[in-house]
Parts: structure tokens; sequence; C-alpha cells
């Protein structure tokens, strides 16, 4: 029998080398070395992690917390993650939650723990791309349905229902999302759980932007619509989260996972098989960060807002450029007319001009033609970035 190429070397198996790679990286990699780009490619603030949670990892691990822990977390940050999400939405048992080695080990998990090999998923985008590569990394078949661009994203909710057919396995859902910054509402919640209540469909909600929201009222603790606030224990809903975006910890790699009860024991098993465990110490941050952190949320929530609007209105304010305005997350998703090769744009941008952005076709086909940059920064280092973009812009 003849074999094909990838048959008679060693290659990865076909379905992780057809992957899409990141374009964000693939960006990210012309300017990493260079000191003179501002980088504004990856969704992380240019501030450091609080100095309490630092110390409180560092006191772990002064005293010796370097040892495996529970697959599904130390039970005391199961119980603060529990007690913090029923406070947010419906009461949430902590027999429920699961820690995790970051938001994507969280999101890879879930999916490991609902998806088969050709299954149908549908997923709304744009959409950050790990996410709608890792039902592909399990055989799955991704459908996308597309956000809608005006003053802001919006979804339609009747194309997406109509997506939704018998038989679909799952629907991921990012809100806030990245990188529109599209927030669903509750009546749209309403309506996409009945239906996929109706059909057996699995919602794996990704929640990971739920506190950076800026429609509160004041002194409403801000926080996205949730199907957490809708889902009875046991429904077909699992949702994802991390403490990256709301407490300033990206580089710690601690998330979190809610599903039904009856799903604990094998989610365990996943676990296991994935990474054992969260570090200890890594662990003893998050219940620090949870007990003393909402002072933390409040300021960036405030912080971002004003980056939001310093940005929305600059860039709206150069000829050719359409930028909707983000209800929530850190990002603006914006089109530059003319501009439709996305991902050569953002490389020219960091070579000519010292500024990285990340190139909307890293979303999905539905992103190409957009450029996403993160706000969650000071408003000097987005006005030096805008007036790049200007010069970039005017020398083209």
């Amino acid at each position: 029998m003849l074999l094909t190429p990838r048959q008679s070397s060693a290659f990865a198996r076909a379905t992780v080398q057809d992957l899409g790679a990141s374009r964000i990286r693939e960006v990210a990699n012309v300017g990493l070395d260079r000191g003179d780009v501002l980088p504004f490619w990856f969704g992380e603030p240019d501030q450091v992690t609080p100095d309490f949670i630092r110390e409180a990892a560092k006191t772990a691990l002064d005293a010796g917390d370097t040892f495996y822990t529970h697959n599904c977390g130390l039970p005391a940050l199961r119980e603060t993650l529990a007690a913090y999400l029923s406070g947010l939405h419906r009461p949430i048992d902590a027999g429920r939650v699961a820690v995790t080695s970051s938001g994507v080990s969280a999101l890879m998990l879930l999916a490991q723990l609902i998806i088969n090999p050709g299954d149908r998923v549908v997923a709304i985008t744009p959409l950050w791309p790990n996410l709608f590569e890792i039902p592909k990394i399990l055989g799955a078949e991704v459908e996308q349905i597309a956000l809608r661009c005006g003053q802001t994203w919006d979804l339609d909710v009747d194309e997406l229902i109509a997506k939704l057919t018998p038989g679909t396995r799952a629907v991921f859902i990012n809100s806030p999302n990245n990188p529109t910054g599209w927030v669903v509402t509750r009546a749209q919640q309403e309506r996409i759980l009945a239906h996929c209540r109706l059909h057996g469909i699995w919602i794996l909600a990704d929640d990971v932007y739920e506190r950076l929201v800026f429609d509160a009222a004041d002194g409403e603790r801000a926080c996205a619509p949730s199907f957490l606030d809708l889902a009875e224990p046991d429904d077909r809903v699992v949702c994802a989260n991390s403490f990256s975006k709301s407490w300033l910890m990206t580089g710690w790699r601690l998330g979190w996972i809610v599903v039904p009860e009856a799903m604990m024991a094998d989610l365990g098993k996943l676990i296991e098989y994935n990474t054992s465990c969260a570090p200890g110490f890594v662990q003893r941050a998050g219940m620090i960060a949870i007990a003393r952190g909402e002072p933390v949320i409040t300021a960036t929530v405030a912080r971002y807002r004003a980056a939001r609007d310093f940005l929305h209105a600059r860039l709206n304010a150069i000829p050719g450029i359409k930028a909707p305005l983000p209800k929530g997350a850190m990002y603006l998703f914006f089109e530059i007319e003319g501009r439709d090769d996305t991902l050569a744009l953002c490389k020219q941008l960091v070579r000519d001009a010292g500024l990285g952005l990340a190139p909307g076709s890293a979303f999905g086909p539905q992103g190409e033609g957009y450029v996403r940059w993160c706000f969650a920064s000071s408003i000097a280092r987005l006005e030096d970035g805008v007036q790049r973009l200007e010069r970039f812009l005017g020398a083209a």
C-alpha cells in the first residue's frame, strides 16, 4: 500500500496540522524583540497584578505550598468561588465548581467533557480563535454565525436559533465578546436557553470578561448577564471563567468551571489527565484576589471605560475608520477603509509604525477587514498609538 506524504513521515495527526495558527502571535512575532513597538495586540493590561495578590502567593510559597492539590481545586477556593458566584448570580454550590490551570484550560476541559468526534457545534463570531479551534481538535465540525456591525455589535437571535437545529451538540457563546465587545442581553439569553432546552443542546459560555462591562449604573456592581442567572443546576449549561482579566492576573494561569454536579466526577478525571491540578500557591493568591479584589475590579472598569471612550472618539475622528462602541471586554474592533488584508496590514504597522494591533482575520472569516486594539492601557499610551496610526495612514 502506498503511503501519503502525511503517513510516510513523522507528522502530527491531520486534524492538528489543519488547525489555524494564531495570527495574533504571527503579528507579535514580527515585533516582540523590538523595544520601540507599542504592543496592543494581546488581551493584557499594562499594569502588574496588585501587590496584595502577589504577597499572598509569596506567603504560600514561603510556607512550603509546593505540592499537588485536589484535582478540582482547594476546597477553600471552591467555596470562595461558589460564594462569589452566588453573589453575582443564582446560588451556586461548591460541588459544581472546579479550579483549572487557566481559562484556556477551562475551555478545553469543557469541550472534552461534552464534544464527540463528528459533533456539530455552532460558534458566534468574530471570536477569539482558541474557542472555535478547540472543538476542531476534538474532531467536531464548527459552524459560525456572525454578529452584526452597526453603532455597536449585536446578535440576530432568530438567525442563531435557525442554526441551532435538532442534533446540534453545542453552541459556544463568549459574552462580553473578544474581539467585538458585544454583550448578550437577558432577553437574548432567555430565548437561547429555552431553545437549547427544547432540543438538548449544550450551552458553553465563556464568561471571562463578565466583570468588564461599561453600562452598570452608579454604585451597581458591574457584571454582564450570565446564563448562570437563568439556568437550573441540571441544565445543559457549562461556564468557563478566569482570574486573568478581572484581577489583572493574566500570567498566573488560573481559571474555573461551573458544571452540573453530576458531571464533576468525570471532570475531575479530565483534569487529572490534563494538568492534575492548579498550583496550590497560585490558588491561594486567587482566594485573596476574590476576598479583597472588588476595589481592583471597580477601578479597572472605570479606567477601561475612560480608555474606551477616548480611543473610540479618537479613532472615529480619523477619515476612513469606523469603530463601533464596545459594551464590554477590553477591545475596539474597527475597520479601516480599503484595508482588506488585515494580517498584512498589522505586520506593516509593526514594521513601519511601531504599532502592534491584532488582525481581524485571526477571529474567523467574519473578522477580516477589521483590526482589534486592546485598550487596557493608559490614555497617554493610547494617544501615542493613535498618532502612530494617523502618521502611517497619512503616509500610505
